[in-house]
């Protein structure tokens, strides 16, 4: 299982983007949590397969019709950070 942290820049806050990485991850079989930082971008931390989460870094790549991603960036990932049994919208 691969675990990663994503901080995702652009208009990517207000256009349903949480809700489309939610249902992407989903149906992937990925567990994790997506949340708005207030800075303006987008955090995810997700683990899955590795095939799994090449598909699901894509899709957060492109995001949802109403959004501009300009960029994924990998993170530390938090030592405090929880996993879920399920994908989650902080």
């Amino acid at each position: 299982m691969n675990r990663v942290r994503w901080l995702v820049t652009g208009m990517v806050q207000g256009v349903g983007f949480r809700a489309f990485v939610a249902r992407e991850a989903s149906g992937l079989g990925i567990v994790g949590m997506v949340r708005n930082l207030d800075d303006g971008r987008v955090e995810v931390v997700a683990e899955g397969d590795p095939v799994s989460m090449e598909q699901l870094l894509r899709a957060v790549q492109i995001g949802p019709r109403s959004a501009a991603v300009t960029n994924v960036e990998n993170a530390d990932i938090l030592v405090d950070v929880t996993m879920y049994n399920s994908f989650n919208i902080i």
